[in-house]
Order: structure tokens, then sequence, then C-alpha cells
């Protein structure tokens, strides 16, 4: 896989002003704003309290693009889709837990199966 990216550079690190993150999903800066107003993204802000898009956020704002223009989803639905994503991953994770505990109290109690 091809990645353009240095190899010290991570998905969350903020690295676009809103003028150039606007510009890269072809949306007005004050879409951004508003986006953010509403609770579906966070931006990291500089020191001077600017807002700053890592390369997730962009991911995001083309999600979002892509549920309201292509799916006719509003901004509530948006904000749903997220949050049951989000619990989603969270069971999945939970569940993962759970079946590795199971397997390390097989592991403990059953005694390995004999070959004869």
């Amino acid at each position: 896989m091809s990645d353009d990216r240095p190899d010290d550079t991570n998905d969350n690190d903020p690295c676009y002003v809103i003028s150039i993150a606007a510009r890269m999903i072809g949306m007005h800066a004050q879409t951004l704003r508003y986006y953010e107003r509403a609770g579906l993204l966070q931006p990291s802000r500089s020191s001077g309290r600017r807002r700053l898009y890592s390369n997730a956020d962009i991911a995001r704002l083309r999600e979002i693009q892509r549920l309201i223009a292509d799916l006719g989803v509003n901004l509530a639905g948006v904000d749903v889709f997220f949050r049951m994503r989000e619990r989603l991953n969270e069971i999945e994770s939970e569940l993962e837990a759970t079946r590795r505990e199971l397997q390390r109290l097989r592991d403990r109690r059953l005694p390995a199966p004999r070959r004869d």
C-alpha cells in the first residue's frame, strides 16, 4: 500500500487550517464551523485558537458529505449514525475481550486433549 505521508505522521495529527480543509473537500469554511457547532466533529486548536484538521477529520467530513448528499441523511441522522457506529465498535471490543477471557479460562481449567 502506497502512502504519501512520512512514517512519523498519524491520521489524528492536526495539520490543515480550516480554509485548506474546506478546499480539500469542496465545502465552505462556514459549513465546517457549523458541523463543529452541531457536534459532528471536533478539530484540534492551535495555541492561537485556530482550528486544525487532521486526516481523520477530513475523512469524517467526507463521510458526512456522502451521508447528506448521496443518502439524503439530515444532520440529526448523521449524528445518530456516528453514535451508533461508535457504540457498535465499543460492543465489538467488549465481545472480543470476553472471548479472550473465556479462552483464557478454558485454557486454565480444561486439560489439553490427549492424542492416542
